[in-house]
């Protein structure tokens, strides 16, 4: 598990303490900022996912991930 998906998961939960706290104490600013914090918790965990999945896509199958960043780097330096 890489680090992203388990500091995304804990600002999540963080998150969500800071919702329920703002909807219980009727603080409008506390809620939006859990709701904020949420939002980035799961973006960030689904950052570590897909940074997972694509080392081991790569581990599985050198090769291809050669050339995929090969075709990547033509269509960059043809771009620019």
């Amino acid at each position: 598990m890489a680090e992203d998906q388990i500091v995304g998961t804990a600002k999540n939960a963080v998150g969500k303490i800071q919702d329920a706290a703002g909807g219980l104490l009727g603080d409008a600013g506390l809620q939006a900022e859990g709701k904020g914090r949420q939002l980035a918790g799961k973006v960030q965990a689904q950052y570590g996912e897909t940074v997972d999945q694509v080392v081991d896509a790569t581990k599985s199958n050198p090769i291809a991930a050669l050339l995929i960043a090969a075709g990547v780097g033509i269509l960059l330096g043809k771009l620019l």
